[in-house]
């Protein structure tokens, strides 16, 4: 195994155990750990072979969705994984709507390596509403977030 696996595994099995209680809101219930491969899995396939980028992939919900802190990331995975997890991290003291306004204005300053995560993490979330209708969802809520989806990409 060469050292990049180890890595990617280490994260990987991190991310795994910090979300091994949450299911995604498809009607199937999938784990949720599925989201943050399928991120990882879509930026390796389109050729992202930086490190840094597939962990923060992996882990870029722990800390948005789970008891995990920045410098928990920092002190596991080093400064430039913290960074990238911090830029797409929503303040989840905020008020949703807010929360969206300031994805789409943060997309537009956020490092190369933070667009590449914001980017992988809306085409799974837009393959995933195609897919599946989230238990609560209507189609009218669904077409909002595309065009919500379509804001932040465009600040990509």
């Amino acid at each position: 195994m060469n050292n990049s696996t180890g890595i990617l595994l280490k994260t990987a099995n991190f991310a795994a155990i910090k979300h091994k209680d949450q299911r995604r809101k498809d009607p199937a219930k999938t784990p949720y750990i599925n989201h943050p491969i399928g991120v990882a899995n879509y930026l390796s396939e389109a050729g992202v072979d930086e490190i840094e980028v597939l962990q923060a992939a992996l882990l870029h919900d722990t800390v948005e969705d789970t008891d995990t802190t920045i410098d928990e990331i920092r002190d596991t995975f080093g400064d430039k994984v913290a960074r990238i997890v911090a830029e797409v991290t929503d303040d989840k003291g905020l008020e949703k709507a807010e929360r969206k306004r300031l994805q789409i204005i943060h997309a537009r300053n956020a490092s190369k390596q933070a667009k590449l995560v914001k980017l992988g993490d809306k085409l799974y979330n837009i393959k995933d509403l195609e897919r599946s209708l989230p238990e609560g969802w209507t189609e009218e809520r669904r077409n909002q977030y595309y065009l919500w989806a379509a804001k932040v990409v465009k600040g990509c």
